[in-house]
């Protein structure tokens, strides 16, 4: 699952996304309200968090752009304080639910769990097809074809990070944040030691390496 944390308050951000991607979650966070739209609909995101006062537009503007434009993710706006959120208006723009300043990480992480859970049983697909490649990110398994391709845990969150961007160029620095974590010191090179591994399992011309910038999974 991919998330999308849209918050000016960059300590804040950075610790929930640090918090959800060990949660096993694909985080992506920005500070703005103009970059969360732009990143929002031009992403693949399963829920989006969104911060209602933000520099350049407001949470209420970024949600109801989104909505009017066609995207049904789920999103979880946050509140500074009592009274800046005006429920009805909230719910009018198209947020699935909100929670307020100051709040338990564990509620905001059962809110989450349950918008995702909805989601599915919406009927949105855990399934992606990219070529010959199946990736099924809720029961995390992976299909050559007919065959079943085993991958550890790593391997498997690895290959999510440039499924849920196939055709994109994906950067070893945003691998690294989302398998790892914010706190990882080690080795960048680990990111290269796994794609290695992948291009094993999966093939060779899979996975293509973009030269100073990054890697892209071949959609075709």
């Amino acid at each position: 699952m991919r998330l999308l944390i849209v918050e000016d308050e960059k300590r804040l951000a950075l610790s929930l996304a640090k918090g959800l991607t060990a949660e096993g979650y694909a985080v992506d966070v920005v500070h703005d309200g103009l970059e969360g739209l732009h990143r929002a609909t031009e992403g693949t995101y399963d829920l989006v968090i969104l911060d209602i006062m933000l520099p350049g537009m407001n949470g209420y503007r970024v949600c109801a752009t989104l909505r009017a434009a066609g995207h049904d993710m789920p999103i979880l706006m946050l509140t500074a304080k009592d009274g800046e959120y005006d429920e009805a208006e909230g719910l009018d723009t198209g947020a699935d639910d909100y929670l307020t300043k100051p709040f338990s990480y564990v509620v905001l992480v059962a809110r989450v769990k349950a918008l995702l859970r909805r989601r599915g049983q919406a009927g949105a697909s855990p399934v992606r097809v990219v070529g010959e490649l199946t990736v099924d990110t809720a029961a995390r398994r992976v299909f050559r074809g007919e065959d079943e391709v085993t991958l550890t845990a790593k391997e498997f969150a690895v290959l999510e990070q440039l499924v849920v961007r196939a055709g994109e160029v994906v950067s070893k620095a945003d691998i690294l944040d989302h398998v790892w974590d914010f706190a990882y010191d080690g080795d960048p090179n680990i990111v290269e030691v796994y794609v290695s591994t992948l291009r094993r399992k999966l093939g060779a011309a899979l996975i293509r390496t973009v030269r100073g910038a990054g890697y892209r999974l071949e959609s075709r």
